[in-house]
């Protein structure tokens, strides 16, 4: 579950904005919601900001010269890129711009196994064979001190590009471009691997660089590389996605019209979302399970025939990625199913063997979606375990796992994700520490927030919400989709499309009749059935439909009506701390510990019902009781073989045992433990059977 959250709005604000801007209150309003408070901030917002001097940053003259004179001395130049979504886009970009320049230019790109990310030594020692004398980095290299005094020693000359934050050292090279270097004053700190290629290309245009040509030519790259890379759509990066969406349609590249025709786009509109989820993953998919070269080559591309095939190839790429991905998905809950006590850890560690190492990080990120809690996909080959983690919003992975380095033989990272290799005999320890570390915090696990836009009513929703809202488009990190909650609506309809993968739900209010998609949730796992109440947050489109526009709603997130998430998760955890065996305060046990009655209410409602199956929340319902009563209750009965529950990533279905033993209550582990925490007098009297309750 997440936390519910309408953002606060100041509406005459709002309204005073809009009506100086010409535009809908709505829109005003959506704006302020985003960090835009006031007129100027929302005009540059909407009409876009212009693209900065990029001699503004350091270094930029100085790399410029360095490929000019290369360029002029006809010197063999490498771009030195990365194998994702942004280092392949601006490896295409900046090998395109400088054979155009007439430079005798070629590109290198790591191998994700074998190689990993940046540059490495054997790769230097490769290019210099190759005869190579001037390296220019695009999404790598600002972290490569040693790479780049290697190079220096075979006479190499060295630029790098690069948007990643220093880490200490700078490396040596005719120019380090970086906006996150200390000294560098421009404003380009969102700009993205790609975005930087473009701004390289731009300052190697010159004075009297045409900018708008600049754009036509390369902003479909820079767009891929964008979005590919999650940053910020705001600024400059809002410039170059805006005009990317635009050209692409009739892009003059043959590789991206065959990527869109076997992603099953071409010839539509497309939005910053529907490149994330459909051109973006098949890119990435190269550096994943194929070879990165395929998508360089696919970009730069000329030969339609040549690139159709190069597409196919992509495809397959993604697909097999896919597979593969579900595959370690079903090991890894396999193996949670096998183990449930890792899911009350705060940081959930799992290990398998031979996973592949391309696609650990994206099962990761499920895990986490998921449970709401930090997770490491671990995978052991041979005598290394390789490892990829995600995290929650205000818990520092890379905290974490920096805490076990001595552990560790490699680690990176950033507070959200990190990834880290260790000995497999150490897998039990790192575990082991870094939950360990996360208790030390001293403070509950931090709970993910879902932020409202507002509340929408069913009878008002209409086509004009989602055409006002277009206004802020490209959606993305920093400028999200408008998300409203629509609440107290009753489920009517429950129906399966896409061979069963994806929902549409048909919700009523007040006479008003809902058409809603989920995606990715199949008939069984939905946790409510018809007739039940529900809060919906929603994202709404206009779509074409057989020539008219129509409204879609999609589901992202829902609940049973009413309920307070923040309740149910600080009961889960107080739970938790328990099962975990952690040092309780006097009024966290009195909190936990259930009474007599309690636990006697509790079973006739069960067998009233025969059972429980559906959501978390739903639990709370049952009686009225704190969240974390309730759920000791449960795991006192199944101890004592009153009923068989299955908890499973806040599912639950419980299920009545017939003909139970007598039994003694008060006789558990749960209630052992809860009583060391409290004076004699405050100790609830159990003393009950299960013929009694």
């Amino acid at each position: 579950m997440k936390r519910w959250k309408v953002a606060p709005c100041d509406h005459v604000a709002a309204v005073k904005c809009a009506r100086q801007l010409g535009i809908p209150a709505m829109a005003a309003a959506l704006l302020q919601n985003r960090g835009f408070d006031d007129p100027k901030k929302m005009q540059e917002m909407l009409e876009g900001e212009s693209i900065s001097d990029p001699l503004l940053m350091l270094d930029m003259g100085k790399a410029v010269s360095t490929i000019q004179q290369a360029i002029d001395q006809e010197e063999r130049i490498a771009v030195y890129g990365d194998y994702d979504a942004d280092g392949v886009t601006a490896t295409a970009m900046l090998v395109s711009y400088l054979a155009s320049c007439g430079a005798d230019v070629n590109y290198y790109i790591p191998e994700r196994e074998g190689e990993g990310y940046g540059m490495n030594l054997h790769a230097i020692e490769k290019l210099n064979e190759f005869g190579i004398q001037l390296i220019v980095t695009v999404d790598n290299g600002i972290a490569s001190v040693a790479e780049a005094k290697r190079a220096a020693e075979l006479g190499m000359k060295l630029v790098i590009t690069d948007h990643h934050q220093p880490q200490g050292e700078i490396p040596q090279a005719e120019a380090v471009v970086d906006p996150h270097r200390k000294e560098d004053q421009s404003p380009c700190k969102m700009l993205c691997g790609a975005g930087i290629a473009f701004k390289l290309i731009l300052a190697m245009e010159g004075e009297y660089a045409d900018t708008e040509s600049l754009l036509e030519e390369y902003a479909e790259l820079a767009m891929l590389g964008t979005i590919g890379d999650v940053v910020p759509l705001i600024g400059e990066n809002r410039i170059l996605v805006k005009e990317g969406l635009r050209l692409l349609p009739r892009t003059n590249r043959p590789g991206l019209h065959s990527l869109m025709g076997y992603a099953g786009v071409a010839g539509q509109t497309l939005s910053a979302t529907t490149v994330a989820f459909s051109l973006v993953p098949r890119l990435n998919a190269t550096g994943r399970m194929g070879s990165p070269k395929r998508a360089v080559e696919l970009l730069i591309g000329e030969n339609p025939m040549e690139t159709d095939s190069l597409a196919a190839q992509i495809c397959a790429d993604n697909d097999r990625r896919r597979e593969t991905e579900e595959q370690i998905m079903e090991e890894v809950m396999e193996l949670l199913q096998r183990e449930p006590q890792r899911l009350l850890d705060r940081v959930i560690v799992v290990e398998g063997q031979n996973w592949h190492h391309g696609v650990i990080g994206i099962v990761s990120s499920r895990l986490t979606e998921r449970f709401e809690k930090p997770s490491i996909v671990i995978s052991v080959t041979g005598e290394e375990a390789r490892g990829s983690g995600r995290s929650v919003e205000g818990f520092s992975l890379f905290d974490a796992v920096y805490s076990c380095r001595d552990l560790l033989t490699r680690f990176g990272g950033h507070p959200m994700a990190a990834g880290l290799s260790l000995a497999p005999e150490n897998l039990e320890l790192f575990r082991s520490r870094i939950n360990r570390y996360a208790y030390d915090l001293n403070c509950p696990m931090p709970v993910p927030e879902l932020m409202l836009d507002g509340i929408l009513k069913p009878s008002k929703i209409s086509l004009e919400i989602p055409r006002v809202a277009s206004l802020l488009e490209p959606f993305g990190t920093g400028n999200p989709a408008p998300l409203f909650g629509i609440l107290g609506v009753t489920l009517t309809g429950i129906h399966p499309v896409g061979n069963g993968k994806h929902l549409r739900l048909q919700v009523e209010k007040d006479g008003a009749v809902l058409q809603c998609m989920k995606f990715g949730m199949t008939a069984e796992q939905l946790p409510y059935q018809i007739g039940t109440k529900l809060d919906l947050a929603v994202t709404l489109e206009c779509r074409p439909f057989r020539g008219q526009d129509t409204l879609s709603i999609y589901i992202r997130e829902m609940k049973l009506n009413a309920c307070s998430p923040e309740l149910v998760i600080a009961g889960r955890q107080n739970y938790e701390k328990m099962l975990r065996k952690e040092a309780l305060s006097p009024k966290e046990a009195a909190a936990i510990l259930p009474s007599r009655s309690d636990a006697a209410k509790l079973y006739r409602i069960l067998r009233e019902q025969n059972g429980y199956q559906g959501a978390e929340e739903g639990i709370s319902r049952l009686i009225e009781l704190p969240m974390e009563k309730i759920l000791t209750i449960l795991y006192i009965f199944s101890e004592k073989n009153l009923i068989h529950m299955e908890d499973f990533g806040g599912q639950y279905q419980i299920t009545m045992i017939q003909n139970p033993q007598k039994v003694d209550l008060m006789d558990c582990s749960a209630v052992h433990y809860l009583k060391q925490f409290l004076p004699e007098r405050e100790v609830s009297v159990y003393g009950v059977s299960a013929e009694n309750v």
